[in-house]
């Protein structure tokens, strides 16, 4: 796998062991009363959850307790819990589909769990099931799963948790932005950082996206739907909003080559961009690099028209086409569909964006699919 490398884990003992966690000792608790199903239509990410959540506590001196899958309910915690003064939480995303057949798929689920091995362990998740009526059918449409990784001992002082809550929520989602596969504006951020090498960049974290809320809410307020974030004085490329960043251009050596900044401790090692990634080697139509590169660069190859395409890469949206970037003033136009006027990406955005979910939904025989 491409990120399997040392990190900065939020816990030393808790999250590193997985002794104990057994998900053959889960206990069930059906809810009593289930919710209606919202329309497809009418779903807004991130607001409808699903029936059930399955929750496992751990604990210094016992290790794993049993997991429970029981209704969807609020937590409870103390006010000293240092969850909420020490940001000792993590999370994942991954999604669920149901393909033509009715099975429910995960896409790429292993390389999740690597990635929150990362910033806490190994989990298993096999209440997918137990709400299987809230996984969309439509293509488009999915469950978004989010396990999360709380430090929950009440006590203050920055210390390593002693003790932890695993939970997994589920919600049924559509697109991730509500004009749906359509083209983005960027605004290259230099007045502030989201990340830096060896810090917490690479982690799922929750204080990492806390940091972007103030320059996201700038950059809407000035017509951009995210940040593009950059680093260091020569304005290094890193990531674009919460998603991996890929630029489609004409090299200096006149070359076509997609370019996606190197994971260097300040980037999270996102499933959907390695996945691109992948692709994009198989299909050997062009150079793939991850390297280095900057704005002022990028700036340049967009005035002589050498840029092709450029987007961003994550779970929630699985692929964003990127129509224009803001950098000192300046609004630079990125190109689309040359062919087609009307386009809201370019040829190789859209042929990544259906080929990943020809995978996801089964359309393709893929080893990437897992059946549930």
């Amino acid at each position: 796998m491409r990120f399997q490398r040392n990190v900065t884990q939020i816990s030393t003992k808790a999250y590193s062991t997985l002794a104990g966690l057994d998900a053959g000792k889960v206990k069930v608790s059906p809810s009593s009363l289930l919710k209606p199903l919202t329309a497809s239509q009418d779903l807004v990410f991130g607001r409808t959850f699903t029936d059930h959540m399955i929750t496992v506590d751990w604990n210094d001196r016992q290790g794993w307790l049993a997991p429970e899958i029981r209704p969807y309910e609020n937590l409870s915690l103390a006010p000293s819990a240092i969850v909420f003064h020490y940001a000792t939480e993590c999370f994942e995303g991954m999604k669920a589909y149901k393909d033509k057949q009715g099975r429910i798929r995960l896409f790429r689920p292993d390389m999740n769990m690597a990635r929150m091995q990362n910033s806490t362990s190994r989990i298993c998740l096999p209440y997918v099931h137990m709400d299987d009526r809230w996984i969309p059918t439509e293509r488009g449409y999915s469950l978004y799963l989010r396990p999360t990784m709380i430090g929950t001992q009440e006590a203050l002082g920055v210390k390593s948790p002693t003790e932890a809550k695993l939970f997994v929520i589920g919600c049924p989602v559509g697109p991730y932005y509500k004009t749906g596969f359509a083209a983005i504006k960027l605004l290259a951020t230099t007045e502030y950082v989201r990340a830096w090498p060896k810090g917490t960049g690479d982690a799922k974290i929750g204080a990492n996206y806390a940091s972007g809320l103030l320059p996201q809410r700038l950059a809407a307020q000035e017509g951009y739907q995210q940040n593009l974030w950059l680093f260091g004085e020569d304005h290094q490329l890193t990531e674009v909003g919460a998603m991996n960043v890929f630029i489609l251009w004409q090299n200096d050596n006149d070359d076509l080559e997609l370019i996606t900044p190197p994971l260097d401790g300040s980037i999270l090692p996102g499933v959907t961009c390695d996945s691109i990634l992948q692709l994009a080697r198989s299909w050997d139509e062009f150079k793939v690099s991850e390297r280095t590169l900057t704005m002022p660069e990028l700036r340049r190859a967009i005035h002589q028209g050498r840029v092709r395409e450029v987007f961003g890469a994550g779970t929630a949206c699985v692929v964003s086409p990127v129509k224009a970037i803001g950098y000192q003033g300046e609004d630079l136009p990125v190109p689309l569909d040359p062919t087609d006027p009307q386009a809201q990406a370019g040829p190789y955005t859209k042929r990544f964006y259906d080929a990943i979910l020809d995978i996801q939904y089964g359309d393709v025989d893929s080893p990437w699919s897992v059946v549930s």
